[in-house]
């Protein structure tokens, strides 16, 4: 998968280079460019805000360098394209993130995602490159954040570890929280008795039949007690 980041704070992504992400950056699975957009502000204090029209608080990032860092990476695409990559602007105004979005991400070959800072993008950048590609603005709750590096952070690990070849063991995804619309079960390992608690009996059992049963009922009963809006749909 490629992913192209635009964003006023590049050293920011620093950090993909580690981990599970790094190593499938350097195998091979994803191909990462991260973009200055003040590479694309052309003043000599590399300008990427001013004020707003109609006034109000803050200042809103300009239209020009966000223009000419999706001329640079999306080329002569149109939405029509069936190649056409999807452009994730991190919003408190848009849809929420969630695992059924990681996963269906996980299938573009392309994701761009761009930065905002300040009050916001001028409208008009999302206007046009909706004609060069299928936009999508995502919110990772109901809170504001200083910009969108965080959130794009947060998207791209959750889309990665999905790529096929990231995660070693295939299952380990299978069995975590929202995949099957449940949270995940409590999990344990040795030593079987470690200050006074002791890892539950069923799974000292050998018997894995039992077992899953045990870590369904676990699933229904911590989402029932922590995220009960979940249980319709997982039912």
């Amino acid at each position: 998968m490629r992913l192209d980041i635009v964003t006023i704070f590049p050293e920011f992504f620093d950090v993909l280079d580690i981990s599970l992400l790094g190593k499938a950056r350097t195998n091979g699975l994803i191909n990462l460019s991260v973009h200055n957009l003040r590479d694309f502000a052309h003043d000599r204090h590399r300008t990427v805000d001013d004020t707003p029209y109609g006034g109000g608080a803050g200042m809103v990032m300009k239209p020009e360098p966000w223009g000419e860092a999706f001329d640079q990476i999306l080329g002569e695409n149109t939405v029509d394209d069936a190649s056409a990559p999807v452009v994730i602007f991190p919003s408190p105004a848009g849809e929420v993130f969630t695992q059924a979005m990681a996963r269906e991400l996980s299938h573009e070959s392309q994701l761009v995602f761009g930065c905002g800072r300040y009050e916001g993008i001028d409208q008009r950048v999302f206007d046009d490159t909706a004609q060069r590609a299928r936009v999508k603005l995502v919110s990772l709750g109901d809170y504001v954040l200083n910009g969108g590096e965080v959130a794009v952070m947060a998207m791209i690990e959750a889309i990665g570890r999905l790529i096929p070849g990231v995660v070693g063991n295939p299952q380990s995804l299978v069995e975590e929280s929202h995949e099957d619309g449940l949270l995940e079960y409590p999990s344990y390992t040795k030593p079987a008795e470690w200050r006074g608690h002791r890892v539950p009996d069923i799974l000292l059992s050998g018997n894995h039949g039992a077992i899953d049963r045990w870590r369904h009922e676990q699933q229904v009963e911590r989402t029932r007690r922590v995220r009960p809006d979940l249980l319709p749909d997982a039912e």
